[in-house]
């Protein structure tokens, strides 16, 4: 099934009919009929690089910094019109860190990822990116973002206020994003990906270096067990070519 027929065409008990749903931003989000299981995993301690999306002033997707002018997340997140700001830097969504608006969207013509520019240059850890080498099957690997922490409720009364992490379990490196795009695909392990962690980074320590890369962007989800982040391993001449990374 493509995974692209999904969210964005079908909400509310529509969409729990579909065995992979997008990780739809959060204030779309549709409740999903599983026990809670980010959902599970824990709080994060230390991600500098990481990006809270809020579209017209509401919260609304994950993101991280990769350069001092530039912002990496899902083209889902930012297909409709608005005004896109970032909260950078810190793990608190509601305070600290720096605040940047988007003077520039730049969507990924096929795949889920797009490119924010921002109106001022951030001064950060930037999320350094990863290549084909950094990640394997097998390999465990974790997922960031402030997206819900419930599947018993509409996703948007429990967004988390703190940045979260979960551990996961990559099962494949060749699976589909939301838009047909290679995407890293994980089975969850202490905790899966929900809505309003679109857009956040898949971060894995590589085999050859054993330093830590954002390897994926969030895509979809079954908000229960599976996702699959973009492969950002995949398409780093198209970041390079305009964020220089």
């Amino acid at each position: 099934m493509r995974l692209n027929r999904v969210l964005h065409a079908v909400v509310g008990a529509a969409a729990a009919l579909l065995s992979l749903t997008a990780v739809v931003p959060a204030a779309s989000a549709a409740p999903a009929a599983v026990e809670p299981y980010i959902i599970g995993g824990g709080t994060a301690t230390d991600a500098p690089w990481a990006a809270r999306l809020f579209r017209n002033g509401q919260q609304n997707c994950s993101a991280t910094i990769i350069a001092p002018t530039w912002v990496l997340t899902a083209q889902h997140c930012v297909a409709s019109s608005g005004t896109y700001t970032f909260r950078i830097g810190s793990l608190d969504q509601t305070t600290g860190g720096t605040l940047a608006t988007a003077t520039q969207i730049i969507q990924h013509p096929s795949v889920d990822l797009a490119l924010a520019r921002l109106d001022r240059s951030v001064s950060a850890t930037y999320a350094p990116l990863g290549t084909t080498t950094a990640v394997q099957v097998n390999q465990t690997v974790q997922l960031y973002g402030w997206g819900a922490t419930c599947t018993n409720q509409p996703e948007i009364n429990c967004q988390a206020r703190y940045l979260k992490y979960a551990n996961t379990r990559v099962t494949s490196v060749n699976g589909r994003d939301y838009r047909g795009g290679i995407a890293i695909s994980v089975t969850r392990v202490d905790g899966i990906a929900a809505g309003g962690d679109s857009g956040g980074p898949m971060f894995a320590t590589s085999p050859v270096d054993g330093r830590r890369y954002q390897v994926g962007v969030a895509s979809t989800s079954d908000r229960s067990s599976r996702s699959n982040y973009t492969a950002v391993t995949r398409y780093r001449d198209w970041i390079r070519s305009y964020a220089g990374v």
